[in-house]
């Protein structure tokens, strides 16, 4: 197994270690998951970097980092849901679309075809990503702002709101990420 898929897999394991600290009450365990989030993000791009860098781009990797990323975005968005911060129906849609997705890879390479993520896939990818980090951060303000008597109802309010667009965004690009690919790849779904 090549430092590419290596570092796929230790991003399928930080997504677990992400939640652990997360759940944990206090400033400093808020502020310890942002950077494992954030170094486990990295390495999302250090291993495709370095995959096409040293020429070891392989199937596993193909089919195991896109794998990596819906692991790590979905135990974020369902530890939201968790703290009340996100309702749980967007969640279940951006399940739905990972699952329909995932398994018309699995069927691609019953075929001996690997499906790599497309463009509009990276862009979905990108906003759920930076919604994410929006949520993180506004968890870490919220510790210091409850600390310092800044944190009001309406400061409350008006961050909640931000995040509901931002995750009607996501959403958005979600679902037409999902309808361009299951249209890209349409010839192996109409094959059944």
């Amino acid at each position: 197994m090549n430092i590419s898929n290596k570092l796929t897999i230790l991003r399928l394991l930080l997504a677990f270690v992400f939640m652990a600290f997360l759940f944990i009450e206090g400033l400093n365990f808020k502020i310890i998951a942002f950077l494992i989030f954030s170094f486990a993000c990295f390495t999302d791009f250090l291993d495709g970097w370095l995959a096409r860098r040293r020429n070891e781009i392989t199937d596993l990797g193909k089919l195991m980092d896109p794998i990596a990323d819906k692991v790590l975005v979905l135990s974020a968005f369902l530890s939201f849901v968790e703290m009340h911060l996100i309702w749980a129906w967007m969640v279940v849609i951006i399940i739905i679309r990972e699952m329909l997705i995932t398994g018309l890879r699995i069927l691609a390479i019953t075929k001996g075809k690997v499906l790599e993520a497309g463009i509009s896939g990276k862009h979905k990818t990108v906003s759920q990503m930076l919604t994410i980090f929006f949520i993180l951060i506004v968890l870490i303000v919220r510790e210091i702002g409850v600390k310092q008597n800044f944190w009001t109802p309406a400061v409350e309010n008006t961050v909640n709101y931000g995040i509901i667009i931002l995750m009607f965004i996501t959403l958005s690009l979600t679902v037409s990420s999902g309808f361009s690919y299951l249209w890209r790849n349409r010839q192996i779904i109409i094959s059944l």
